[in-house]
Order: structure tokens, then sequence, then C-alpha cells
């Protein structure tokens, strides 16, 4: 049987592109901001179909998985920076191979020997900010032209800055819907789709490192520190500019 809250936001299915604005993206969100993660997929791959693109860190591999089995060939966009952890690079490998999905790496028009010579050696530690947006921001910002909408694996837990970050939005940005169906997961929630669908998993979390990031601007984390306390480690920076 259809969910209600599926049904409920169905009448905005039909909408074209360019009728999506924020007001839209608001009313979808009323509907399905307590919805289950399953529903909230279910409706993204019923409203967007081939016009949708799921973002993923490979730090886990849930949204492969809950996209891939709902819509078989979904583009999955991974940022390939070119200073991720080889765990990371694996992670998305295995991920490519269990899962019917088709891996879109966005990278940045510099190679790092190029961003090298233009703006001097390790970028990442000289100018993290620039690093981040010549590597990823830039990156993505490509990659979702020509798509209608994008999934983010953001959860509200993960930082004070996206404590109230809504379900459905309107990415001004990108120019498209962005959805985020895992963010009121907390960590046991994550854990348990994990164990549930023996999904692959990145080693570093096990390892000590809960938020994972570019090799260079990742370190392990204390217990009883915050999770995003490895990220940027001794910069005053907590965001790379993609969900800000």
């Amino acid at each position: 049987m259809t969910s209600p809250l599926l049904s409920g936001a169905a009448a905005l299915t039909l909408l074209n592109p360019a009728e999506w604005t924020a007001d839209t993206c608001a009313d979808v969100n009323a509907r399905l901001e307590s919805a289950s993660a399953a529903h909230i997929a279910d409706w993204a791959v019923a409203t967007f179909g081939d016009h949708l693109i799921v973002a993923a860190s490979m730090q886990d591999t849930i949204l492969p998985h809950m996209f891939g089995t709902r819509h078989e060939g979904v583009d999955v966009l991974f940022l390939e920076t070119g200073y991720h952890f080889a765990e990371t690079i694996e992670t998305r490998d295995e991920a490519a191979r269990r899962f019917p999905i088709t891996i879109v790496n966005a990278e940045s028009e510099l190679s790092i020997e190029q961003q090298t010579a233009k703006y001097g050696k390790d970028l990442f530690a000289t100018d993290p900010n620039l690093c981040c947006q010549l590597r990823k921001v830039e990156p993505l910002k490509r990659a979702l032209s020509g798509y209608d909408a994008w999934v983010t694996g953001v959860r509200r837990v993960d930082a004070v800055t996206r404590s109230e970050m809504p379900v459905v939005s309107w990415d001004a940005k990108h120019g498209l819907v962005k959805i985020n169906p895992l963010a009121l997961w907390d960590d046991a929630a994550v854990e348990n789709y994990q164990n549930q669908h023996d999904l692959p998993r990145n080693p570093l979390v096990a390892a000590g490192y809960p938020s994972i990031g570019c090799e260079p601007c990742t370190r392990k984390v204390a217990p009883g520190e915050d999770p995003r306390a490895g990220r940027w480690a001794g910069q005053n920076k907590t965001e790379c500019g993609l969900h800000s």
C-alpha cells in the first residue's frame, strides 16, 4: 500500500524542472520531514528518475545501496579530489561492484601537479578554502549540471551547522532540488542499516575516523572528541563549502 506521506506529495511529482522553487520544496519538506528514509527515497526516485544524482563520500555505502536497489543504474556522484585515502577509493570500487549503480567521478579541472604549479605546494595547508573550492565545490557544480535533483547523506547530528538541515529544499546555488533522506538519522540508525543489509564499510571509521575527508586534512579522533574534530584540525574551517 502506498504511504500516505508519499501519496500526499505526489501532486508535485509532475512538475517541470522550471516549476520547482523554494516554496514547492518547502511544501514537500513539510510532508516528508517525518517520513522514513525509505519513503523519502521512494518519492525521490518516483519524482526525478534518471534526472536524479546521488552524492556519496564513501564514508559508508548506504545511499548507493538505498538508491541503487530502487533505481537500477542510478548515477552516484563521487568527488575525486586526488587526495582521498586508499580505503575510501577501495570502498567506492566495492560499492560499484556490489550495487547496480553508475559511478560519476567529478574531478577538478586542474591536476594536483597543475594546481601546485599555479598556487604552490600543499594548497590544502596554505589555503584550504581555495583547495576545497578547486577540488570539491567547482567539480560538484559542473557535475550537477543537467540534473533536476541531488541526494546527499547529510545528517543533522553531523555538526551544529547542519542541525536544521531540511529533508527537501531548493538548492539555489546549483538551481535544483536537494534531498537529504538521512537527515534525521543518528549513528545507531546508520549502524542498523549497515548491519541489516551487510553493506561494504570504509575501514577508516572503525580505525578512529568518524568523519572522513581528504587524507591530508583528516586525522584520527580521540574518544570523547567531536566526530568532526579530525577535519581540518588546526585550521579555522569546519565545512568544505558543499553544504553551506
